[in-house]
């Protein structure tokens, strides 16, 4: 299986001030741990060890935070971004050095993925990318994924539950083949629009469907629940 990740997570938290005043994001507790280790713990835990960090606003924070992993048994480098590089501009840059497939996880949604099934999936599949999905009653907040199969055909962004072509959302966590990061344009991109978008439609994403927890965070409102209602992953 493969042996690194990516966890993207280089935003301001504009939308959970003031909390992230003067805390950045990863390192707001969730049941008494930084966001960011409970998904770094559930990485180590399906034998994910070596971690790039793509972090941001106060990132000095998160790095005197994790340091270099040791003290919970993993590797971890940083790529900083300097000037906002949108998703993926940041991705590309943490992982031009890479050259075999990686997962990478968004590093404000709390879930207990199983990573090994995931991977197992990939490898059935053969596809550039394979994206968690998860299903959401409150489609009209997301984007959501229109299918033929196990194949995501497509993304529409924020419709009106009755005109959702399904209920399963992105969930946030990947495995993919870096030469598809190739379409993406040199300095600031979108992953989203300026890859999956483009991917989609050439059957090159699979779906693993997500059946656990998955508990965003980029509001106060949901950085509460999540907090109420998230049960850690024991390790």
């Amino acid at each position: 299986m493969f042996k690194k990740a990516v966890i993207l997570a280089g935003g301001l938290g504009t939308r959970l001030r003031p909390l992230t005043n003067d805390i950045p994001k990863p390192l707001l507790p969730i049941q008494g741990k930084p966001l960011i280790e409970h998904i770094i713990q559930n990485l180590k835990s399906h034998g994910i060890k070596e971690i790039v960090l793509s972090v941001g606003y106060r990132s000095e924070q998160i790095k005197n935070y994790f340091g270099d992993g040791s003290n919970f048994k993993v590797k971890i480098s940083y790529c900083i971004e300097e000037q906002p590089l949108g998703t993926g501009g940041a991705i590309k840059e943490s992982t031009k050095y890479l050259d075999e497939p990686f997962f990478l996880v968004w590093g404000d949604n709390l879930m207990d993925i199983d990573y090994k099934k995931l991977y197992h999936s990939y490898l059935q599949h053969n596809t550039l990318i394979i994206m968690a999905l998860t299903h959401r009653e409150d489609v009209e907040n997301f984007g959501v994924a229109e299918l033929k199969g196990d194949m995501i055909l497509n993304f529409v962004e924020k419709p009106k539950q009755e005109e959702a072509p399904s209920n399963l959302i992105n969930a946030g966590a990947f495995i993919i083949d870096p030469k598809c990061l190739k379409i993406l344009p040199e300095g600031k991109s979108s992953i989203e629009k300026d890859c999956f978008e483009k991917l989609a439609p050439n059957n090159e994403i699979s779906a693993y469907i997500h059946l656990g927890q998955w508990f965003p965070t980029d509001t106060l409102e949901k950085y509460y629940h999540a907090n109420d209602h998230f049960k850690p992953i024991n390790n």
